[in-house]
């Protein structure tokens, strides 16, 4: 079996609401480029692939000769082909590799008639329980509804979402308004849902002084652990020998050498694992190894997923025995997906597993050109930029945070 063809379509697909974060703002849509592969077999495997807001076609048009001819079950050599570790060194081709690697491990289950979590080791559990994920929102342009600014509307929100879906742990992703104003968010949100277990991310934008202080006005709650507080192996070792609650990143440790860093000089409780960013499903099971073996925590980490790259995090999280903490999806954000049957449904905050050889998700062709022409229609948007604040970037550590008074609606494209 031989790869034929590699083709990639850049698609657009709106969220409820444009979601803000410390480093800017998901701008109502997720720009993501789906990735078909296809043998001569006739087989066709799956891929999913973000980008900041914009298109990543380019890049794998430039890696068809790379691919065709070559076989999608030797995944090890792919690896070497498309990420070699010091090759790559001037073109970082992680992200690539990952979701290539989806669609070779799609082909091969196809093949073999069985789903990527049999291939994988056999899943140890049939649906994986998820977090809210919350985010701060700006109001949708087309009628100014879905803000979430205030501990009062961070509450609703979070009420609505656990009515809906069954959620019993909640995110919040902070780093946008000034750090008092976000644990006085989060306590309410503690205050509200008194029985649940809370996590709180600020994208690495506070100095250790800061996170210091935050942490020590949530060690009293139902913490899983301090997400990204500071930035930095050093930042985190510091913050970590200090407070009492357990710290976790899938910033700073999102390869093996830094993972042998971490398991040498502890800075790190807990690894969240993304099929993204390190460069597959495969290298995952293989960190979530060594995290066993040092007894460090694991959950998988969201980048920003429609079905395809959902369904990865679904096979990973069913295969891993310590995975002891609710995954993150952004994916209850989205209004719709691009995959037959619809998006995937919550049922008491959990996702089931896919049990259909292969990922277990096929493209609803209708919804990939509706959304591919909507990406045409609309363009790519500046992740790291916030609409609003024209101008702004965040520094590390940050002291530039919105006005949490501040009301006004966007006027992005929709």
């Amino acid at each position: 079996m031989k790869i034929s063809d590699v083709r990639a379509t850049t698609v657009t697909v709106p969220l409820e609401a444009p979601l803000r974060h410390g480093n800017g703002c998901h701008w109502g849509r997720f720009v993501r480029t789906v990735v078909e592969v296809e043998t001569d077999t006739g087989l066709v495997g799956l891929g999913e692939m973000g980008g900041g807001g914009e298109s990543s076609e380019a890049v794998f048009r430039g890696l068809k000769s790379y691919l065709v001819g070559r076989d999608p079950r030797r995944l090890e050599e792919l690896r070497f082909l498309i990420a070699n570790p010091t090759a790559s060194l001037y073109n970082n081709r992680t992200q690539i590799l990952a979701a290539i690697e989806f669609a070779c491990l799609d082909i091969v289950g196809q093949a073999w008639g069985v789903p990527i979590s049999e291939i994988l080791g056999g899943r140890l559990r049939d649906a994986v329980p998820f977090a809210t994920y919350l985010f701060f929102r700006y109001p949708r342009p087309q009628d100014g509804a879905g803000e979430v600014r205030t501990p009062e509307q961070l509450v609703e929100y979070a009420r609505r979402e656990k009515g809906e879906f069954g959620f019993t742990t909640h995110k919040l992703k902070g780093g946008v308004f000034p750090p008092a104003y976000e644990l006085e968010c989060y306590r309410a949100l503690a205050a509200a849902f008194p029985r649940d277990q809370l996590r709180f991310d600020p994208n690495c934008l506070w100095s250790v002084e800061e996170g210091l202080r935050f942490a020590r006005g949530i060690e009293d709650l139902n913490n899983d652990y301090l997400e990204d507080p500071v930035f930095g192996l050093n930042g985190m070792r510091w913050l970590r020998q200090k407070i009492r609650l357990p710290l976790a990143t899938n910033t700073v440790v999102v390869n093996f050498e830094q993972l042998a860093a971490n398991v040498l000089h502890p800075a790190v409780d807990v690894i969240l694992l993304d099929t993204t960013f390190w460069g597959g499903i495969r290298p995952c099971v293989k960190a979530a190894s060594l995290c066993e073996a040092f007894q460090l925590g694991i959950s998988v980490h969201s980048s920003g997923e429609l079905g395809i790259q959902l369904a990865t995090m679904l096979h990973l999280g069913a295969v891993l025995p310590n995975l002891t903490f609710a995954a993150d999806a952004h994916y209850h954000h989205l209004t719709d997906d691009i995959i037959e049957g619809g998006k995937l449904r919550y049922q008491d905050g959990s996702l089931r597993v896919p049990t259909e050889p292969g990922l277990g998700v096929k493209l609803n062709r209708q919804k990939l050109a509706e959304y591919r022409e909507l990406y045409r229609r609309l363009g790519p948007y500046p992740y790291d930029q916030d609409p609003l604040r024209p101008g702004w970037t965040p520094t590390i550590p940050n002291t530039r945070w919105a006005d949490p008074h501040d009301a006004r609606v966007t006027k992005i494209p929709v």
